[in-house]
């Protein structure tokens, strides 16, 4: 019986975190955002003579935009969703996430992971120190120069993430 007594009384102090937990407010990627973000990341891109395409996720990793310059290839509708899942799960650029796999021999089955690409070119986009969405990039002659675009594509807008 003892047994029993401990166990309710266990399961009841539990019970007022439970009663004083509050609902959660999260700052979250509004289309006009994500529209914006798209298309000054293509624009950067084309300045440069690059034909990408840019995927803006919201901080769930759902699309929220998506641009493909005219002659940006087919696969890089593919690549750049992916790009920006990642970085806005992993909260991190994913060149650096890149990196961390290939040092660390643990980190490289996050490759595994459905939806996930490990190479440069997503970028998270952030309010502050919370991340609200990312950009990904794909199509650029390197990840490196994808990043380039998503960061342009992501100053462009920054005036809006406050």
């Amino acid at each position: 019986m003892s047994k029993v007594v401990f166990a309710a009384a266990a399961a009841l102090a539990f019970v007022p975190a439970v009663a004083g937990a509050q609902v959660l407010q999260e700052r979250n990627m509004p289309l006009a955002i994500a529209q914006e973000i798209a298309q000054g990341t293509v624009e950067a891109c084309a300045a440069k003579n690059f034909n990408v395409t840019a995927t803006v996720v919201d901080r769930a990793g759902v699309v929220r935009a998506v641009l493909r310059a005219d002659r940006a290839g087919p696969h890089t509708v593919a690549a750049s969703r992916d790009k920006a899942f990642t970085a806005a799960s992993a909260r991190n650029v994913t060149s650096a996430i890149a990196e961390g796999a290939e040092k660390n021999p643990a980190a490289r089955h996050m490759a595994s992971i459905e939806g996930f690409l490990l190479l440069g070119g997503g970028v998270p986009v952030k309010v502050g120190d919370e991340v609200i969405g990312a950009v990904g990039v794909g199509g650029a002659p390197g990840g490196h120069l994808d990043e380039e675009c998503a960061n342009a594509g992501i100053e462009r807008a920054k005036a809006k993430l406050r």
